[in-house]
């Protein structure tokens, strides 16, 4: 009776045929309004697709490259021919695929709240089960290494217990669930403009903030050396002029600095502000989009709400040095900073729609996605393997063996095939000194997931996720990558896997695994019992408030000196302003032939500024690769606690290391008085002198 009311009172049709003068604006402005939204609704995935597809292409080219010998520059060419090419031919077929008058977004369902069905008394029963373990492993590995001293066989166990349980009540889900999968809700032009908002506000506020990372003298320095020689550096270009052996743990299969360097090389800028200036906002947007694009795939209603708590956590939540806060906007420019913050995300996106459709265009996205991984780093070849047997044993719990099977070999193929080719041709990986760090279950938790009330809301949603996310694939496979990291937690797992792969340095990295801020985004989207619609919404929101307010008051934001974080009003490079200053005066003196040795700072930016200027100890934490007893390494050491003042050598102890090392200049700070009176008794002469702030004496060798 309602629908026959409802037609009653329609308006009649309009007449079809146009007046003179007037024949389509109305529907040629309708159509033209269509057209736009359709396009911003679908922009969030057409620019991460075809961001994964572009630098995937970069990395083959990147390593066919060495089969020619070609210079960086050549391949960047090369690279953005096909791009465009490429670019050209998916413009060409969309428009042949699309019927005349349709757009991308009619075809797909609209966003919709998810039902909520009863469940059957042995299925709430488990439920409850679950909840109470997940509640006891979340509170009790929040408080594991606090001032309440908690064994962490508590969280491991109950953990682990809430997985399993997890993992069998999504299973008994999927297999009474409708066969095939209901088609996923599209997102609409609205929700796709706020995500594209909030990314740019992202990419923009990375101009002003800069965190300065030990890691980025290897990174950008390598950036850098590439610009500025047009060469890809095989052996050691820290130490040497790419003569002496390379370090061992850093093959050369990673090709993000190479990108870099290559961009900076043809568009004549420098490499550094080409990777702070226009890298980085570019990756600070896609790394939003990719967040936001799993977390609307996986959140059952309110994805909007959900994904405004993910980044609320990752501004709100850094400080600690593996805080994924940390590892986002201040450390996205460094290869695994991208993998953690976008590689994760689009890989169980591209995961669930593979489970979901099995299309090509999934399992090419797949590929795509893998070689990207391993072109931004090499960690890539020991977490996606963990990823993608979490979402397999998943799958294969439902039976999906074939399509579990086709995923990881379109996963894994490629970065493990790399990396097994490189070390075939350069020799075998190592991880010496140093790298040799350890850290167990207890601590790898504290570390990435955080501790106190942070901790308590991590584990929550590491154990309810499968509850929270949406029914079928995304319960199913958040659910897996519970069930794997709980396994890891369980005390003595991270060992063996240690003793076996005899890498430790990134064990600490195996949460990485997780899609962490979607699962949180997740915690404010339960549904809440109440009597109607809007009292849903509202609790909802009131519990984003409460998460969010928690991150405020029990973290570390991102722009906290506490997080390493200096803020500027204007955009800078991600060095401290005066290290920078010092690193460019000395740049532009007359220095004569030699290495330069002056206080570690300065040497550890030197190499970030020019690759000309090169230095006795680029960084201390490297000459583990080099055996820290030998003199190779004892002769920096000890030019390097003199230029920094920490010791007082004699000058018969510093004349046959500055001899051995080739040191033509040496430049201190005016307050280190011993090495400004030391130095003419060195055969150096003062050739420089620079005002405060950051006030230095430079010498240069005479004869």
């Amino acid at each position: 009776m309602a629908n026959v009311d409802s037609i009653a009172v329609a308006p009649a049709e309009p007449d079809p045929t146009p007046r003179p003068g007037q024949a389509s604006r109305p529907a040629d402005a309708q159509g033209g309004l269509s057209r736009v939204r359709a396009l911003v609704a679908v922009a969030p995935a057409v620019l991460t697709d075809g961001a994964v597809i572009a630098f995937a292409l970069f990395t083959v080219l990147y390593h066919l490259a060495f089969l020619g010998d070609l210079r960086p520059s050549v391949t960047f060419r090369i690279w953005l021919v096909a791009c465009v090419v490429l670019a050209v031919v998916a413009v060409l077929r969309a428009r042949r695929r699309a019927p005349a008058g349709s757009t991308a977004a009619d075809s797909a369902p609209a966003a919709q709240e998810e039902p909520v069905s009863p469940r059957p008394p042995a299925d709430r029963r488990l439920l409850v089960g679950v909840l109470v373990a997940a509640a006891v492993a979340a509170v009790s590995a929040g408080l594991a290494n606090t001032s309440v001293n908690v064994s962490w066989w508590i969280p491991a166990v109950s953990g682990l217990l809430a997985a399993v349980g997890g993992l069998l009540l999504v299973r008994q889900a999927w297999l009474s669930g409708p066969t095939p999968t209901p088609a996923a809700p599209a997102p609409t032009p609205a929700q796709s403009a706020y995500a594209l908002v909030v990314s740019v506000l992202v990419g923009i506020s990375s101009f002003f903030l800069a965190r300065n990372t030990p890691d980025d003298v290897y990174y950008v320095g390598k950036s850098v050396w590439i610009a500025e020689r047009d060469l890809i550096p095989l052996n050691d270009f820290l130490f040497s002029e790419n003569v002496l052996p390379s370090m061992g743990s850093q093959p050369p299969i990673p090709s993000i600095e190479v990108f870099d360097g290559a961009f900076a090389n043809v568009f004549g800028i420098h490499a550094s502000s080409a990777l702070w200036f226009v890298l980085l906002p570019i990756m600070a947007v896609l790394a939003v989009l990719a967040l936001w694009r799993l977390t609307h795939r996986w959140a059952p209603r309110r994805p909007v709400l959900a994904f405004t708590v993910a980044i609320a956590y990752l501004y709100l939540v850094a400080g600690g040095d593996a805080a994924l806060g940390t590892f986002h906007l201040p450390r996205l420019h460094e290869g695994k900073g991208m993998f953690v913050s976008a590689v994760i995300p689009l890989m169980w996106l591209y995961l669930t729609e593979w489970f979901d459709n099995r299309s090509r265009r999934s399992l090419l996205l797949i590929v795509a996605l893998s070689i990207t991984a391993i072109g931004l780093t090499n960690t890539a070849a020991i977490i996606l393997p963990m990823l993608v047997g979490a979402a397999g044993f998943a799958m294969l719990l439902v039976g999906r063996w074939k399509a579990a099977v086709i995923a990881a070999v379109a996963a894994l193929a490629y970065p493990i095939g790399s990396l097994v080719v490189s070390r075939l041709v350069l020799g075998g990986m190592s991880a010496t000194g140093a790298d040799d760090a350890f850290f167990d279950a207890a601590y790898t938790y504290r570390r990435t997931l955080l501790f106190g009330v942070v901790g308590v809301i991590s584990g929550l949603a590491l154990w309810c996720g499968a509850l929270l996310a949406r029914r079928r694939t995304p319960a199913l496979l958040a659910a897996g990558a519970a069930l794997a990291l709980s396994v890891l937690f369980v005390p003595g797992v991270l060992e063996l896997l240690s003793a076996l792969s005899g890498i430790s340095v990134v064990l600490w990295r195996v949460p990485w695994l997780l899609a962490l801020p979607t699962l949180i985004g997740l915690l404010c989207t339960v549904r809440v019992p109440a009597p109607t619609p809007a009292l849903r919404r509202a609790a909802s929101g009131g519990i984003a408030v409460l998460l969010v307010a928690s991150f405020a008051l029990f973290a570390t934001p991102m722009w906290s000196p506490k997080s390493w974080v200096d803020v500027h009003d204007r955009p800078t490079w991600k060095l401290p302003q005066q290290r920078q200053a010092i690193a460019f005066w000395i740049k532009g003196l007359d220095r004569p032939q030699g290495l330069l040795l002056a206080p570690k700072t300065i040497m550890r930016t030197t190499p970030i500024v020019t690759s000309e200027v090169r230095v006795v100890l680029p960084r201390d934490f490297y000459l583990v690769e080099y055996d820290l007893n030998s003199q190779f390494a004892k002769d920096r050491l000890l030019l390097a606690g003199f230029a920094d003042g920490a010791e007082s050598p004699t000058p018969a102890e510093l004349t046959p290391a500055l001899d051995r090392l080739d040191v033509g200049t040496i430049c201190v700070y005016n307050g280190n008085r011993y090495a400004r009176e030391t130095a003419p008794q060195l055969g150096y002469q003062e050739f420089a002198k620079r005002k405060a702030p950051g006030a230095m004496t430079c010498f240069r060798r005479i004869g």
